[in-house]
């Protein structure tokens, strides 16, 4: 459970997640205190069920630990940086739980007995049709990644892994994958 957190100047959790990142427990200890409020928010927020928030955000601390040391003070603020690991790891439970929904035999005869409309299933056709095209045009592999991605719900570290290829390699292949799907899609 989150400790009540004292404003901080942004150059003091600066200090301390590099601190983290060198192995210091105590100044580890202190952003936790520093922060645990602001980012049990965010997790409370996106899932709305305090115990996931608090299990998010014990997840998002334990990330801290093992990747303080590739915080980098020039590319975003320690905050923005926390802030984005705890978003990041809310997204993957949302999508942990939204697997797991699609997976339930009950939800998906809920989902069965919805009958379209003609005009809306030939809408829904030629949409498919366009975005297979333009799938279609990116390089195999990236292909793949996007449609896991966004068919499946897959992370960034899973699609990695899957394709063993580093994780920035990744999150390039996709968002350029996305860049051009768009420019594709608006032709």
């Amino acid at each position: 459970m989150p400790v009540s957190s004292s404003p901080v100047e942004p150059e003091e959790l600066t200090r301390l997640l590099i601190h983290t990142g060198r192995g210091d427990q105590h100044a580890f200890a202190e952003l936790y205190q520093r922060t645990s409020s602001k980012l049990f928010g965010v997790c409370l927020r996106m899932l709305r069920e305090r115990s996931e928030a608090e299990e998010v955000l014990q997840e998002t601390y334990m990330t801290v630990w093992r990747r303080a040391a590739s915080f980098d003070a020039s590319k975003a603020s320690a905050i923005t940086w926390l802030v984005t690991l705890a978003r990041n790891k809310a997204i993957d439970r949302l999508r942990q739980h939204r697997e797991e929904q699609l997976d339930d035999p009950l939800r998906l005869e809920e989902t069965a007995d919805v009958q379209p409309t003609p005009a809306a299933d030939a809408e829904i056709s030629q949409e498919r049709q366009r975005l297979q095209r333009c799938l279609d045009e990116l390089e195999s592999p990236q292909r793949a990644a996007v449609r896991e991605a966004f068919f499946t719900g897959a992370t960034y570290n899973e699609l990695a892994t899957r394709c063993k290829v580093p994780l920035g390699t990744m999150k390039s292949w996709i968002r350029r994958s996305l860049l051009q799907l768009r420019t594709c899609l608006e032709r």
